[in-house]
């Protein structure tokens, strides 16, 4: 199973500054369930400090 990195993060945030949208979804499939495996980014909201 495949976790999400920073750098996916980074990509779907690139993705929708370019496109000019608002919310996207990024989605983990390798997990063995949806839930816990999705997040909702928001272009132009500043990113949370990483710890």
């Amino acid at each position: 199973m495949e976790a999400l990195a920073r750098v996916h993060r980074k990509q779907v945030l690139t993705y929708l500054r370019l496109t000019n949208l608002k919310l996207g979804l990024l989605i983990n499939f390798g997990g063995e369930l949806l839930k816990g495996n999705m997040e909702r980014l928001v272009n132009g909201l500043e990113e949370p400090p990483t710890l």
